[in-house]
């Protein structure tokens, strides 16, 4: 039977990982209560707890897997903030360690990082992961710190494989209000109440938008198809569909049927952004690199789980 425990289980990527690993049967953990991120020591306790107890669920004849997802880190975050997610990430790797039940059978680890952020200063026209990292900000640099102790993890536990995804930009469903980033929730949000959409970086500016639900398939095939490698792998998780803000601006008008109201100003967080990001994975081949949501599909999900959320607030108000 084979294990799995989504970390972050509450956010974008990982809701998604944790729908689509419970479609496929497999035998989910879930801790006992909510990780207390804002509290560093009673979460280092909590990933002691949990660690313990997802290893006791393990037989000899089992697979594990655990799924790094979380992190509450943005482009403009700064490195002071970023730590602690860091710090628990290596507690989390070094209570693995310890394990025996997790060392002696099959288990993988991934790790979901950020290809927008990790390869934000290059200069190549098209990005792929034999390209030398090119970060820019303290958050890239938290993400790279975070990729290279899962490497020392897998260089010193053998049995277990691992796999850093450096995921384009997300998308999708449920997307935390008060998490400062999610350009396609902020527009479909804007449409829905009507409100004008601040844009602060150029039209012709290009992104790879992917949705959550796809880029969670491809993280868990990415991972249990390089499996035999028994080794710490990387990979490109991308739509390799680039797209400008212009197109995006013109799909919510089509989707809609209201022409948003669009306000362009300027921001000094838009400097951290390349104005051309086009990702194509070279380890990824097949069915495994082509999104089954389309854009206009997932642009019509998220103006629709707005409005309903728009009507669930509306009505309960005074």
């Amino acid at each position: 039977m084979r294990h799995t425990w989504v970390i972050g289980a509450g956010g974008l990527l990982g809701g998604a990982l944790v729908q689509s690993l419970g479609a496929s049967g497999d035998m989910a953990y879930t801790p006992s209560g909510p990780m207390a991120w804002s509290n560093e020591p009673l979460l280092l306790s909590q990933l002691q707890a949990a660690v313990s107890a997802f290893a006791e669920t393990i037989g000899v004849t089992d697979t594990w897997e655990i799924y790094w997802a979380a992190g509450v880190g943005t482009m403009s975050s700064q490195a002071s903030e970023l730590a602690p997610e860091t710090t628990a990430l290596a507690h989390l790797l070094h209570l693995v360690e310890k394990q025996s039940p997790l060392c002696s059978t099959r288990g993988a680890v991934a790790l979901a990082s950020s290809a927008g952020a990790i390869y934000a200063g290059t200069f190549e026209e098209v990005i792929n992961e034999h390209l030398p990292v090119s970060p820019t900000t303290p958050y890239a640099y938290a993400k790279l710190e975070q990729e290279q102790l899962l490497q020392a993890f897998a260089e010193r536990c053998g049995s277990i494989h691992t796999l850093v995804a450096r995921i384009s930009t997300l998308y999708g469903t449920g997307q935390a209000l008060g998490k400062k980033q999610g350009l396609l929730t902020h527009i479909a949000r804007s449409i829905v109440r009507n409100k004008p959409i601040q844009i602060y970086v150029p039209f012709d500016t290009i992104r790879d938008y992917i949705a959550a639900c796809d880029a969670a398939d491809r993280v868990i095939t990415a991972l249990r198809e390089t499996s035999n490698e028994r080794g710490h792998v990387v990979r490109l998780v991308a739509s390799e569909h680039p797209t400008t803000i212009a197109e995006i601006v013109a799909t919510f008008k089509r989707v809609s049927r209201r022409t948003p109201r669009v306000v362009t100003s300027t921001s000094q967080n838009a400097a951290l952004y390349t104005r051309r990001v086009v990702f194509r994975s070279i380890a990824s081949t097949g069915a495994d690199r082509l999104p089954r949501t389309s854009l206009m599909v997932g642009i019509g999900q998220l103006l629709q789980a707005e409005r309903y959320y728009f009507a669930q607030s509306s009505r309960s108000k005074p």
